[in-house]
C-alpha cells in the first residue's frame, strides 16, 4: 500500500475540518432539540444532553404551530415554482444553445446580467402591482416572482450546448419537429443537469422568509420558514427547543431530497458546460 504523502494527509485533514464545520450546526441543531432549556446556555459545554427530554420539543413543535399545514404550504410553493420555471427555462435555453439569430449573444448577456439583480429590487413594484390586483396572501403571489429563472436558462443553456448536432439534424431529417426535438430527444439527455438544478430551486424557495414575508398574512398560507416565528416571544424569549425540534422537521425534506438525487446533481454540476 502506497504510503500517504504530506500533501494528501494536509488535504484530508482540510476536508476533514470542513466536513466538521458543516455538518456541526446540523448536530447541534438535533441535540438542543432533546435538551431542557437550562442546558442551552451554560458555562460547560456537553456533546449530549445531560437529561433527554424524548420527543417533549418536538410534541410542543406540532402543538403550537400547524408544522403539517407550513410544510403542505412550502411543497406548493416549490413544486409549482419548479414547474413553471422548467417550462420556460428549458425553450429559452434550448433557443440561445442550438438556434443561429441575429442579437442572441446580446440576449446571453442580458441573462448573465440579470444574475446580478437580487430580488429586493424589483420587491416594491411587485408588491405594489399584486397589491393592486388584490393578488396578496394567495399561493401566486409568492411564486411569482420566481417563475423564469435566468440562473436555469444559464445552465441549461451550457449543457444543451454539449449535446451533439449531429442528433438534432437526423432528428429533423426524420420529420420531428423542434418542439419534439426538444422535450423527446434534449431534455431527456439533460436530466442531471435538471434534477441539479431541481435541488437549487427547492432549497431556495423552501428556505426563503423574505418575500413570502412581504406578501403573506394569512398563517394558513404561510410556508415552512415563517413557522420559526412561532417559537420566539417578545416577554419570555424564544423556546429553543421547540424552534430546533421544527427546524429539524422542516430541514429533514430537504436532506433527504438532497440524498435521493445526490447522483444526479453531482453530475448534472459536473457536466454543466463541457462540451
Amino acid at each position: 500500500m502506497k504510503a500517504l504523502s504530506f500533501k494528501d494527509i494536509a488535504s484530508h485533514l482540510v476536508l476533514l475540518a470542513l466536513t466538521f464545520a458543516t455538518l456541526y450546526p446540523f448536530f447541534w441543531m438535533i441535540v438542543t432539540s432533546f435538551r431542557p432549556a437550562q442546558e442551552v446556555f451554560t458555562e460547560s459545554y456537553s456533546w449530549l444532553p445531560q437529561t433527554f427530554t424524548g420527543l417533549t420539543h418536538y410534541i410542543t413543535a406540532f402543538e403550537q404551530a400547524p408544522m403539517l399545514r407550513f410544510m403542505l404550504n412550502g411543497v406548493i410553493v416549490c413544486l409549482g415554482v419548479l414547474v413553471v420555471q422548467l417550462l420556460t427555462a428549458i425553450p429559452c435555453a434550448y433557443a440561445l444553445a442550438k438556434f443561429e439569430f441575429r442579437g442572441a449573444k446580446l440576449l446571453f448577456g442580458a441573462v448573465l446580467l440579470i444574475l446580478t439583480v437580487p430580488i429586493q429590487v424589483p420587491a416594491l413594484p411587485l408588491f405594489m402591482a399584486l397589491a393592486e390586483f388584490d393578488l396578496l396572501d394567495t399561493y401566486f403571489a409568492m411564486m411569482l416572482p420566481f417563475f423564469l429563472s435566468v440562473f436555469a436558462i444559464y445552465l441549461f443553456r451550457q449543457t444543451f450546448r454539449a449535446f451533439p448536432d449531429e442528433i438534432i439534424q437526423a432528428a429533423r431529417m426524420e420529420g420531428m419537429g423542434e418542439w419534439e426535438i426538444l422535450w423527446r430527444v434534449v431534455v431527456p439527455s439533460a436530466r442531471p443537469a435538471i434534477a441539479a438544478f431541481a435541488v437549487f430551486s427547492i432549497t431556495a424557495h423552501w428556505n426563503d422568509l423574505y418575500w413570502p414575508l412581504i406578501v403573506i398574512t394569512d398563517t394558513s398560507l404561510a410556508p415552512p420558514p415563517l413557522a420559526m416565528m412561532y417559537f420566539a416571544d417578545n416577554e419570555s424569549g424564544a423556546n429553543f427547543g421547540a424552534l430546533m425540534a421544527s427546524a429539524t422537521v422542516l430541514s429533514a425534506p430537504l436532506i433527504l431530497l438532497y440524498l435521493c438525487a445526490q447522483r444526479q446533481f453531482v453530475a448534472g454540476i459536473t457536466m454543466t458546460g463541457v462540451k
